[in-house]
């Protein structure tokens, strides 16, 4: 799968990559098809022995919208298998996710414009954050349809920047998305490209095998702290939401709702 639809790999700098989502038409919506090729292209810089680091970014105006809803059906053609029945979607979206951050090398997220919803959760599974200063974040869909598939918020965020995401699906900004540490950083919007490759850069510096253990220390000692088992636990809720009589009504007419849940 060397030749991608749905994404455009950069070669940046020496032993760096750069993925760019590269439908800017549907700003940059996640269809299967779109993480299949996310996941190959991971999977083939992890041995790749040129790349140290990857970025991945989005075209056009934002970074990503957050899952296609209109592209058929999520589990088909899905790039990581889950047995049928209740929570199928959501065990398999937490498990792509998990494969990276289980990935050896670093990959960084470049946001610009806004990642909302499943665009978060790309975002969040990467090792390092960077925003545009007038970029934004959310998960607006938890007003009407769905708790996040990969609920990375409570281990991540902590316990009250979560709360407050959750219970009102409001957009943050860059500043504060900083602030409560989905974010490493934010810069002017003007100079990211720059700042988020000359990190990539910084990255790159460090011997592979040696930056590989680097990584593994940080998500072994969050796993230790339960990280993991948080996340799992939250995704088993994510099936329960689809029970829930508002929920049922909302997903009968799911544009309709979404379109809401942006008001």
């Amino acid at each position: 799968m060397s030749d991608y639809e749905h994404i455009i790999i950069e070669k940046p700098a020496p032993e760096v990559r750069r993925i760019v989502l590269n439908r800017p038409e549907k700003r940059n919506a996640i269809s299967t098809p779109m993480r299949t090729e996310i996941f190959h292209a991971l999977q083939s810089h992890d041995t790749d022995e040129e790349v140290r680091v990857t970025i991945i970014r989005g075209a056009g105006d934002c970074f990503s919208s957050g899952y296609d809803l209109t592209s058929g059906g999520l589990m088909e053609d899905a790039p990581i298998y889950s047995a049928p029945g209740d929570g199928q979607w959501t065990r398999q979206a937490t498990d792509s996710w998990f494969s990276i951050w289980d990935l050896a090398k670093p990959v960084i997220a470049q946001i610009h414009g806004y990642a909302m919803a499943g665009g978060t959760e790309l975002a969040s599974a990467c090792d390092l954050v960077y925003m545009a200063d007038n970029a934004t974040i959310g998960y607006p869909v938890v007003r009407v349809m769905s708790t996040p598939d990969w609920q990375f918020h409570t281990p991540l965020l902590g316990l009250r920047a979560s709360m407050e995401m959750m219970l009102t699906g409001n957009t943050y900004s860059a500043e504060e998305a900083v602030q409560v540490g989905f974010a490493n950083r934010a810069y002017p919007a003007d100079r990211l490209d720059d700042e988020v490759l000359e990190m990539a850069k910084t990255v790159a510096r460090v011997p592979s095998d040696l930056q590989q253990v680097n990584k593994r220390s940080v998500h072994r000692s969050f796993e230790v702290l339960g990280g993991r088992t948080a996340i799992r636990a939250a995704q088993e809720l994510q099936a329960l939401a689809a029970y829930q009589e508002s929920v049922k009504e909302a997903r009968k007419n799911p544009f309709e709702s979404i379109k809401k849940a942006f008001d």
